[in-house]
């Protein structure tokens, strides 16, 4: 490979890496977030 698709491919990999780092983070939230509703459920019901 020549130098500019080197830099492009590098360029790519850390948006990748960028890309999944925010989906993972995305995902945490939404796991945390269902177990917060799911207690809250439950606190409610056993009023």
């Amino acid at each position: 490979m020549d130098t500019p698709m080197m830099t492009c491919l590098k360029e790519h990999e850390k948006g990748n890496r960028r890309l999944k780092k925010t989906y993972t983070e995305g995902r945490l939230k939404t796991e945390i977030l269902k177990e917060v509703i799911e207690k809250s459920a439950e606190a409610v019901s056993a009023l």
